[in-house]
């Protein structure tokens, strides 16, 4: 019988929607405060009362009655789109905040990794911040000395090591989180989407980091927007929506019912209010849609028709210049293609004022297979820096409408399916050759 790593039964986790944070008071004001207060209580009392007799609109929960087990050494991946209530259910397991109701018993040292520098204080050095952590896991000084060098390596901040982290990049500072939560051996790892920060190589050594965790036996859990890595490292996935389990169950099969719920949700996102608009002092979005040719279907997309990917953003900054591009991924992860509007741009080599700007990818017919596609939006600076990236952008499912002229009527493997010319020609009469059954 497997040895049980995590349990959580009936959790749940409520905040209250729009809660004020008082102002500091003069000392005249907490007198009169002092007088008041039996008066303030019996209100209170009597407010609270109403509230639980009414509808509860200003009560929002994160969590919901999410009851799970997880055993040692399993390598357990929680996907679901944001707000779902995937970070508050690590805040709990990480005992970083408590739950309104239920329980999560953690069985071992928890190393958990949250957000860009978790548990670093900003004043001091890369060196001190290592003890810092490791002391908070638990670990003796001996402990982390043993592991100092290899965590340093692993984080590729030696020159920086004896800066202070508030001169760090977050790239910098995500690493050496990673290298101390990874390396100070907890027999739990809790890791969300933080690797986004990293580039491709920081996050393959993580990647294969956490393999190799796993293949120690210890429990790892992993927060990811990214399905293949998802898939490729995780014996299991739970999908979280709206703070609720929808689907707990083998990766491949709770990865491809996430992105088909999905995908007819994001065809199309408008924000009219720059003010409220994702970005940054740099850009903002105004749009960004994926519409079919046939205009009375525009969300009907078949693989033999062209499509579009519209995109619509305000330039913030005059003199910038900025582009558009798309990463596209297949429903398992792998990433299909990308491309972007500084191939072909107008005003490639000249300054943009600051407005509005609407760039439009034109995908021709027969280039993607059937199935769900995710877009990853980066909006980049001179061809070479991005300002900007938003992670789920698009998501919409490829359709075959047209009837094949040959046998196979399956799906056909690879992230693209083109068509393509070919030619078959004869190059020589040949007499039919006599095979001779070879003897036994």
């Amino acid at each position: 019988m497997s040895k049980l790593a995590i349990s959580v039964e009936s959790l749940g986790k409520q905040f209250r929607v729009g809660a004020a944070t008082g102002s500091y008071s003069t000392l005249r004001e907490k007198l009169v405060d002092l007088v008041g207060a039996p008066f303030y209580r019996l209100a209170n009392l009597m407010r609270r009362n109403r509230q639980d007799a009414g509808t509860g609109d200003d009560i929002l929960w994160a969590l919901k009655d999410v009851s799970f087990q997880i055993n040692c050494g399993e390598v357990v991946g929680i996907i679901g789109r944001n707000g779902a209530g995937k970070s508050t259910l690590l805040k709990i397991l990480s005992q970083i905040t408590e739950p309104s109701e239920g329980h999560a018993d953690m069985f071992g040292r928890v190393g958990s990794l949250l957000e860009v520098g978790t548990g670093f204080h900003p004043e001091l050095t890369g060196r001190e911040n290592v003890y810092l952590n490791g002391a908070i896991l638990g670990m003796s000084r001996a402990e982390i000395e043993r592991k100092f060098d290899e965590i340093v390596a692993f984080a590729e901040v030696k020159r920086f090591i004896d800066t202070p982290v508030k001169h760090y990049s977050s790239g910098m500072c995500v690493r050496l989180a990673f290298a101390v939560a990874a390396h100070l051996e907890p027999e739990i790892l809790i890791i969300d989407e933080v690797l986004a920060v990293g580039d491709a190589s920081f996050q393959k050594k993580c990647l294969g980091k956490m393999e190799g965790v796993a293949k120690e036996g210890r429990t790892v859990l992993f927060v990811s927007h990214n399905m293949l890595a998802v898939q490729n490292l995780c014996s299991r996935v739970i999908w979280l929506h709206d703070g609720k389990i929808v689907r707990d169950g083998k990766p491949a099969d709770v990865v491809s019912s996430y992105l088909r719920m999905s995908a007819s949700m994001l065809t199309e996102q408008v924000w009219n209010d720059v003010t409220q608009a994702p970005g940054n002092h740099k850009v903002r979005l105004r749009k960004i849609s994926v519409r079919g040719a046939d205009r009375d279907r525009p969300d009907q997309l078949s693989i033999d028709q062209p499509c579009e990917i519209e995109v619509e953003y305000w330039n913030q900054r005059p003199q910038a210049v900025l582009h558009a591009t798309l990463h596209v991924y297949t429903e398992q992860g792998i990433l299909a293609f990308t491309t972007g509007s500084a191939e072909q741009a107008a005003m490639e080599d000249g300054a943009m004022p600051a407005g509005l700007f609407r760039s439009v990818c034109h995908l021709p017919a027969n280039l993607l297979n059937t199935g769900v596609h995710r877009i990853v939006l980066l909006i980049v600076e001179n061809r070479s820096r991005v300002t900007y990236r938003l992670e789920d952008a698009l998501s919409f499912e490829m359709v075959e409408l047209s009837k094949r002229h040959f046998g196979w009527q399956g799906r056909e493997p690879g992230a693209v399916r083109p068509v393509l010319r070919w030619t078959t020609i004869q190059v020589q009469a040949d007499e039919p050759v006599n095979m001779t059954p070879l003897p036994h």
